[in-house]
């Protein structure tokens, strides 16, 4: 089944990438926006087809995510396999798992900030989680072309076979007696986030060295899962850079 990229960002990356296969871009014909006639060069440049069509269209095509007068059709999407993502050895490295995150959009987000912090992939379950849509492409704004996802068949598996690469694993939940900011990231390290409703299951949990939680403050029980990933990911920059 082809993908739809959708938004000048997320389209204009997914060109800017030499490994995206592309295989036309839409362009409403009502639109002129500067960005768009960007976009059009750089296809067109690669030799992608460029198709100008009505504004309806792509709102058919999009199903009511904003799309800005541009989505690009590509292939199926192509998911990296754990041993690929393993491959990176210069330490410390950083992962980022996700258990059963259920919205495309936090899944979009949380690997926006993956990207932005070079972390070295993410990796969700195959079954009951949010996967690589439209929704996901689009709140990751271009970054699912950069960042590694994995998909995989156990989380708990997976995370025994990451121990046993010398990952150390680190939870999130908020009755944990240790806060985010008391662990230690200097070592290789796979942050691990529970689903928006339920947080980690039990035997993921159980699995963790170590889960951490992050202060709330205020009358929010909780964070929005992307948003607490991205706290956790630029405080594992923060130690590491401060370390150097």
């Amino acid at each position: 089944m082809q993908n739809k990229i959708v938004g000048r960002n997320s389209v204009l990356a997914l060109l800017q990438n030499p490994d995206s296969d592309i295989e036309q871009v839409l362009i409403a014909k009502e639109a002129d926006h500067h960005r768009l006639q960007h976009i059009q060069t750089v296809a067109r440049k690669k030799r992608i087809p460029v198709n100008h069509v009505h504004r309806r269209k792509l709102d058919q095509i999009a199903i009511e995510i904003p799309h800005q007068g541009v989505i690009a059709i590509t292939k199926p999407t192509h998911y990296a396999t754990l041993n690929e993502i393993l491959k990176e050895t210069k330490d410390p490295r950083l992962l980022i798992m996700l258990d059963e995150v259920q919205d495309p959009r936090n899944l979009g987000a949380i690997i926006r900030t993956a990207d932005a912090v070079n972390a070295n992939g993410v990796i969700i379950p195959e079954k009951r989680s949010a996967s690589l849509t439209t929704a996901a492409h689009k709140a990751s704004a271009g970054s699912a072309e950069n960042v590694p996802i994995a998909r995989v068949t156990n989380l708990v598996r997976t995370i025994q076979h990451l121990k046993d690469d010398g990952y150390w694993i680190i939870g999130t939940n908020q009755e944990a007696k240790t806060t985010y900011t008391q662990a230690n990231f200097f070592s290789s390290t796979c942050l691990v986030f529970g689903s928006e409703q339920k947080g980690m299951r039990e035997l993921v949990r159980k699995n963790c060295d170590l889960t951490v939680s992050i202060p709330m403050l205020g009358e929010v029980p909780s964070l929005n899962v992307s948003v607490a990933a991205g706290v956790l990911m630029y405080e594992v920059i923060r130690q590491r850079s401060d370390k150097n």
